[in-house]
């Protein structure tokens, strides 16, 4: 059977079926039947049972991309910024206490909460994706972002990854604001749930259950992860960035599929509306949560 060429790209081994993912070592589309699960990402049968093997440029030749630059560098800026606040700490703040618990100035000039979006800080709803509230927030969020966003842009390129990453965080921020208003809120958390969002709708365009796919674990170990610490995380924040993160992919991904006779910058239209639907959302709702409010 001839593999129909498609910007979603086919099992190199079975043409028939849509790919899931890309091999982390050889750079080939496989479908779910071939993942094999490595300590980052997949790989396909033959570099699971050989080491690795010919280099093939297979993201290249679908629009993505084997050095991910983009989470590379969104993993650069959140570290930057984790270091800027702990130089730009309260007086009499001592690093180790700023480490601890990530009670910096930057932290308070720059997290969301609604009275201060209220009052004008509109900014404060895209900051605060990039706040971290002490070294083991930063480091689960990085780790998460590296993997999740390697998978995304090495597959689909960088212009859908970091569609997908704003539309998230902002999202992310919405849902935040809507279930806790006036708590101090900070975290790449709903971008990164939003990745999760994105892959669930990657699978969903192909036909796959997620039910079948190593994502599943996954998503019921971060969504158990969430409902257990409800109390000192945002679950607004993530479910938000995952809904946000699902509609994105739905948008980039299973929507050229079901519509061809789109046009090409629609998906990329809808996910910019999206985007700018969460920022004038979350406005609105901060507003009633301002002085007098």
């Amino acid at each position: 059977m001839t593999a129909v060429a498609t910007e979603l790209p086919t099992c190199y081994k079975h043409p028939d079926q849509p790919a899931g993912v890309i091999c982390q070592r050889c750079d080939r589309p496989i479908c779910p039947r071939c993942m094999n699960q490595a300590s980052v990402g997949f790989h396909c049968p033959e570099c699971a049972r050989g080491g690795a093997q010919q280099v093939y440029r297979g993201p290249a030749a679908v629009g993505g991309s084997t050095r991910a630059v983009v989470t590379r560098l969104l993993v650069a800026v959140n570290v930057a910024v984790f270091v800027l606040g702990l130089v730009l700490r309260f007086p009499n703040q001592s690093v180790g206490d700023a480490l601890a618990n990530g009670s910096t100035r930057l932290l308070y000039d720059g997290g969301l909460a609604a009275p201060f979006v209220a009052t004008g800080d509109w900014w404060r709803v895209f900051s605060a994706g990039f706040l971290h509230i002490g070294f083991i927030h930063l480091g689960f969020n990085m780790y998460a972002l590296w993997w999740l966003g390697h998978e995304i842009e090495r597959a689909f390129g960088w212009a859908k990854m970091l569609a997908i990453y704003v539309v998230s965080l902002l999202a992310g921020s919405l849902g935040a604001l809507i279930l806790s208003p006036n708590s101090l809120t900070a975290g790449a958390s709903g971008a990164i749930y939003g990745l999760l969002g994105a892959i669930v709708a990657v699978y969903r365009s192909r036909g796959v259950r997620v039910q079948d796919t190593p994502i599943f674990g996954i998503l019921v170990i971060n969504f158990i992860f969430t409902a257990v610490l409800a109390s000192h995380i945002s679950v607004g924040g993530h479910i938000g960035g995952f809904i946000g993160g699902f509609v994105a992919g739905y948008a980039l991904f299973d929507l050229p599929l079901k519509r061809r006779d789109l046009p090409a910058v629609a998906p990329w239209l809808i996910c910019g509306a999206l985007g700018a639907v969460c920022l004038v959302a979350s406005l609105i709702v901060s507003s009633s949560h301002g002085v007098g409010g």
